[in-house]
C-alpha cells in the first residue's frame, strides 16, 4: 500500500474545502460529473482515431455516466466509462495542482476562510470540492488500453494512498462517503435530479440514476374487502436525468437564456452568469458552429504563461481538444465555450491544426464575430463598465498583436484622461469629438502612478491649451503597446515625454532670445550633471514649474525595449532624460543670476531630483537631495 502526501498547494485547498463556510456545496456533483463528461469525450476521439484503442472497447460501446445512492450507506457514487487513469495519472490529477488555473486559485487565497470560499464560487475547483461533502473518498479507475486499474483513497487531511486493484472496464468510479450532516441532503434522488438538472442537463452523454425504491402492489377492490395486505417489494430504478442532446447544436430560438447561462457554468466551472453569450451557425464554404461565452470576472490564471484555454474544439460532436491556444488569439484567452466543425478529419493532429486552412477560416470568423459582440456590449454602458474592468489589458495586448483587427480593437478599449473624472474613461472616437479641429494627434502620458501622472509638469502646456492627454497608468504595458499602435484613423499616437510641446504664443525671434539669455546657465547645469543627463534645455512648454524631465524619440524606443527586457527577467541600462527647465520661473530666473557656484551646484541637481520625483522616477541619491534640499531652504531662511 503506497502512501503519499499531497502537494502544499492541494493541501491548503483541501484544508478550505473541509473547513469551508462556502453554502454553495452541490457544485461538487456539477464538477464530478463534468470531469466524467471529458473522461468519455477523450475515449470517444481514441475510439475514432486509435485502432488498439478501438479493438478493445465492445462494438456497442457509447458513452454513459451513472449516479447512484445510498440513504443507509450514507453515500455517493458517480461512474464513467472514459478514458479512465493509471496510477500515474492520478498522481498528477488528484494529487499535485495540475492546471494553472487551480494553482491561481490557490495563489489568491487570503487564509481567511471566509473570504475564500467566496472564490470557490468565481472557480470550480474541480475534483477537490467533493471534500466540502465528503468524510472519505475512493477513485477506483483503469486507463483504456492498460490491463491494471489503481485505487486512489484519502479523507482530505494530508496524504492519499494507491494500490493496485482489479477493474473489467476502463473508466472510473468515485465512491464517496459523506460526512453526517451532508447524507441526508445528498444521498437523495430528488436532490440528485435537481442539482444535474441546473447544471448538466446538456452533457453530451446520458446521465443515468441509480436507486432503490419500495414498491407496494395495487390491490382490487375484492381484496381489499377481503382484507387483503399488499405485498411490498423493492425494485431497482435505472432512469435518465439529463437531455443529452449538445446545447450547440440546437436551434437559438429553442434555447432559453437559462440553458445557455447553465451550459456555461458546465463547462467554465464558474457560479455567475456570463456576461455575454455568443452563438453562431455558419453554413456555406465551411460549416461549422461556435458557442462562445464572455465570463464576467477574469479567470484567475489569464496573466499566466501556462493558462488554461477555455475553448473546445469538436468534430461533428466528437470531441477533439481542449487544450489548443490557438483555436483562438491569446488575447481573447479569457472566451469560454466551443467551437464544432463539420469539415475537419476526425483524426487531426495538433500539429495539422496549427495550419489547417479550415480552422484558420473558423478562427479569423470568429474573432470578427467576438468582436462584433463586444462592440454590441459597448452600448450598454453599465455592462460594459464591468467587462473594461476586467478585460482592457486583453484588448491593449490585441490592438498590439493583431493588425488585421487593430482599428475594431483601439475603438473598443477605454482609457482615463486629463479630461475624465475619477473612475471614468473615455474612447478614442470622443477623444476625436472633443478635440480641436486642427489636432490631429492622440497625446498619451505613461507612468506606473495615476495621481504622480496627472500632477505631471508635463501637462502644464497641455491644459493651457485645452488639449486632452491619456493617462495611461498601466506602464508595464502601456510602454510597449502604445508606441506600436502608431495610429488610429490617420490620428497619430504622442507619447508627451518625447514630442514637441503644443503651440504657445511665442515668436522664433523670442525663443531665439531666451535661449541666449540662458545659455550660460543651462551649460553650467549641463556641466554639473554630467551623465545624469542627457541635454539641458529652457523649455516653453512650463507655466508653474520650474523643470521636468523629457526623453527624445530615440530614447522613448530604448525605454519601450527596457520596459519589454524587464517583462522577461533582464535588466537594461537607463537612458539618461533630457532636462527642461521653465525660463519664467523665480528659481530659475535667480539661478541664471547667481553667482554662487555651491548653490548653483545645489539648484542644479534638486532641478533634475525634483522633475523625476514629479514622474513617479527614482532618484540616484535620495540622502544628498535631501542634503542640497537642506542647505537651500537653511540659505533662504
Amino acid at each position: 500500500m503506497a502512501k503519499h502526501q499531497f502537494q502544499t498547494e492541494v493541501g491548503q485547498l483541501l484544508h478550505l474545502m473541509t473547513h469551508s463556510l462556502y453554502s454553495n456545496k452541490e457544485i461538487f456533483i456539477r464538477e464530478l460529473v463534468s470531469n466524467a463528461s471529458d473522461a468519455i469525450d477523450k475515449l470517444n476521439y481514441l475510439k475514432l482515431t486509435d485502432d488498439e484503442i478501438k479493438s478493445k472497447l465492445p462494438a456497442d460501446w457509447s458513452g454513459e455516466i451513472n449516479i447512484a445512492f445510498d440513504e443507509a450507506d450514507k453515500s455517493l457514487t458517480i461512474v464513467d466509462n472514459g478514458v479512465g487513469m493509471n496510477q500515474e495519472d492520478l498522481i498528477a490529477s488528484i494529487g499535485t495542482i495540475a492546471k494553472s488555473g487551480t494553482k491561481s486559485f490557490v495563489e489568491a487565497l487570503t487564509g481567511d476562510a471566509k473570504k475564500d470560499s467566496n472564490l470557490i464560487g468565481q472557480f470550480g475547483v474541480g475534483f477537490y470540492s467533493v471534500f466540502m461533502v465528503a468524510d472519505n473518498v475512493d477513485v477506483i479507475s483503469k486507463k483504456a488500453g492498460e490491463e491494471q486499474a489503481y485505487k486512489w483513497s484519502s479523507n482530505g487531511s494530508g496524504e492519499f494512498e494507491i494500490i493496485p486493484v482489479t477493474k473489467e472496464s476502463a473508466g472510473t468510479v468515485i465512491y464517496i462517503k459523506l460526512k453526517d450532516e451532508e447524507a441526508e441532503e445528498f444521498a437523495s434522488k430528488h436532490r440528485i435530479e435537481n442539482i444535474v438538472g441546473k447544471y448538466s442537463d446538456h452533457i453530451a452523454y446520458p446521465i443515468f440514476l441509480n436507486y432503490s425504491e419500495e414498491v407496494e402492489e395495487e390491490l382490487s377492490e375484492e381484496d381489499k374487502k377481503a382484507g387483503k395486505e399488499a405485498k411490498k417489494t423493492t425494485e431497482k430504478r435505472h432512469e435518465q436525468i439529463n437531455k443529452a442532446t449538445a446545447l450547440w447544436t440546437q436551434p437559438k430560438s429553442k434555447i432559453k437564456e437559462e440553458e445557455y447561462n447553465d451550459f456555461y457554468k458546465s463547462i467554465s466551472h464558474d457560479s455567475q452568469d456570463p456576461l455575454a453569450t455568443i452563438h453562431t451557425k455558419a453554413e456555406g464554404v465551411n460549416e461549422y458552429t461556435t458557442l462562445f461565452y464572455i465570463p464576467k470576472t477574469a479567470p484567475m490564471d489569464m496573466y499566466r504563461a501556462d493558462y488554461q484555454p477555455g475553448v473546445k474544439l469538436y468534430v461533428k460532436r466528437v470531441f477533439i481538444t481542449d487544450d489548443d491556444k490557438e483555436l483562438l488569439p491569446t488575447y481573447l484567452r479569457f472566451v469560454r465555450g466551443i467551437i464544432d466543425s463539420e469539415d475537419l478529419p476526425l483524426n487531426v493532429s495538433r500539429e495539422i491544426l496549427q495550419e489547417n486552412r479550415i480552422l484558420a477560416n473558423i478562427k479569423q470568423a470568429s474573432v470578427k464575430k467576438i468582436l462584433s459582440e463586444i462592440k454590441k456590449l459597448s452600448k450598454d454602458e453599465e455592462k460594459y463598465k464591468e467587462f473594461i474592468e476586467q478585460y482592457n489589458r486583453a484588448l491593449k495586448e490585441g490592438a498590439y498583436q493583431d493588425f488585421t483587427n487593430k482599428d475594431k480593437l483601439l475603438e473598443l478599449i477605454r482609457f482615463k484622461s486629463t479630461k475624465t473624472e475619477k473612475d471614468a474613461m473615455t474612447s478614442l472616437e470622443k477623444y476625436k469629438e472633443n478635440a480641436d479641429s486642427e489636432q490631429k494627434a492622440i497625446f498619451y502620458i505613461v507612468g506606473e502612478n495615476e495621481k504622480v501622472l496627472r500632477n505631471s509638469p508635463l501637462l502644464e502646456a497641455y491644459k493651457k491649451n485645452d488639449i486632452e492627454v491619456l493617462i495611461l497608468d498601466d506602464k508595464e504595458i502601456d510602454e510597449i503597446v502604445t508606441p506600436m499602435y502608431a495610429a488610429y484613423k490617420e490620428w497619430e499616437f504622442k507619447d508627451i515625454t518625447s514630442c514637441e510641446a503644443p503651440k504657445v504664443e511665442q515668436t522664433e525671434e523670442e525663443k531665439k532670445e531666451v535661449e541666449e539669455k540662458f545659455e550660460d546657465i543651462t551649460k553650467k547645469i549641463k556641466d554639473i550633471l554630467g551623465e545624469a543627463v542627457a541635454d539641458v534645455k529652457v523649455t516653453n512648454r512650463l507655466s508653474e514649474s520650474p523643470s521636468c524631465v523629457v526623453k527624445d524619440a530615440g530614447d522613448a524606443q530604448m525605454a519601450q525595449m527596457a520596459q519589454m527586457m524587464k517583462a522577461m527577467g533582464q535588466e537594461m541600462p537607463e537612458t539618461a532624460p533630457i532636462l527642461e527647465i521653465n525660463p519664467d520661473h523665480e528659481i530659475v530666473k535667480k539661478l541664471n543670476g547667481c553667482a554662487d557656484d555651491k548653490m548653483i551646484d545645489d539648484v542644479s541637481w534638486v532641478l533634475l531630483d525634483q522633475a523625476k520625483l514629479s514622474e513617479g522616477m527614482e532618484i540616484t541619491d535620495a540622502v544628498s537631495f535631501a542634503q542640497r534640499l537642506s542647505r537651500i531652504t537653511a540659505k533662504a531662511l
